[in-house]
């Protein structure tokens, strides 16, 4: 009788192991990808997403459709709303960090956040008037290399090679889509215009850095309630004076309906709620994607 082992065991073994190790590492991969922290994320994104769809779509209905030309009243009806909510919570705040400390103390840092953030409102909302939907919210994301660039500096936050790859597809994305305007509008004679839209969605997206930046500083080192309560406040003063300025003749000339008036209304909760599930995603995960050093 022969002894020894069969020749096929090892490799059956294997085979086995090979199977064992895959089923376990797609065991840890759904545990990841179904855990709460995951879950929450998404969904937080989403409805991120869902508020930005909002704003972009009754921005242009109101630029398109019915010939609105009122950025920044759509603004200073959203700053009211942060003022009306949260700078009276900051207000109705007692001990160290009370509303009139930070305003002697901070009071021109908060003017400078709430200028960034209003004309940057103010530029991506004029936009819709000059160049498409669909432009504006590709060339928004030209927030993405610029954000990545202030957060280096000023915030202290490193990145990976995929970072600085996805960077690169970008701003490549942003050349063609600027190169693809210029091109539509010179066949319906209007390339001026489409390229004076680009550039607004441009500066409002360096500008959504700048106040995004700031935003995550205050959020993790500070509070939620004192980024919105300030913003609200200045931002309310800011986006009032600007409107009297450049929009008062619109503002007289304007015809109300309740179609208008509701497409404010919803533009207007779309950025609220964005204002205030921001600061909640930034100290959840971050608006830069960074890791520490």
């Amino acid at each position: 009788m022969e002894s020894g082992c069969d020749p096929l065991e090892p490799a059956l073994a294997r085979a086995t192991e090979s199977r064992s190790n895959r089923f376990s590492a797609l065991a840890k991969l759904r545990a990841v990808m179904c855990s709460r922290y995951v879950l929450k994320t998404v969904a937080m994104g989403q409805m991120v997403s869902l508020f930005i769809c909002g704003t972009a779509v009754t921005s242009q209905y109101l630029a398109d459709v019915y010939k609105v030309n009122t950025p920044m009243l759509q603004s200073f009806i959203n700053y009211c709303l942060l003022f009306l909510v949260y700078t009276v919570v900051l207000a109705l705040r007692t001990g160290e960090n009370n509303f009139l400390y930070i305003l002697k103390k901070k009071w021109w840092k908060y003017i400078f956040l709430g200028l960034a953030d209003v004309e940057a409102n103010y530029t991506l909302v004029k936009a819709y008037q000059y160049t498409s939907i669909t432009s504006v919210q590709l060339l928004d994301c030209v927030g993405i290399p610029v954000l990545m660039a202030l957060s280096w500096f000023i915030l202290g936050s490193r990145y990976r090679v995929i970072h600085f790859v996805a960077v690169a597809v970008c701003l490549s994305g942003v050349g063609a889509m600027v190169g693809a305007d210029i091109l539509s509008g010179r066949e319906h004679n209007n390339g001026s215009n489409m390229l004076f839209g680009d550039i607004l969605v441009l500066v409002g997206a360096c500008l959504y850095a700048i106040s995004n930046v700031c935003e995550e500083y205050i959020v993790k080192n500070l509070s939620r309630e004192e980024f919105l309560g300030m913003l609200g406040l200045f931002g309310t003063f800011i986006s009032g004076l600007q409107l009297i300025i450049v929009e008062y003749s619109d503002l007289t000339s304007m015809h109300w309906d309740w179609k208008i008036a509701l497409l404010f209304v919803a533009f207007a909760l779309c950025m609220f709620g964005l204002y205030s599930l921001m600061p909640v995603v930034i100290k959840v995960t971050s608006a830069t994607s960074e890791y520490p050093n």
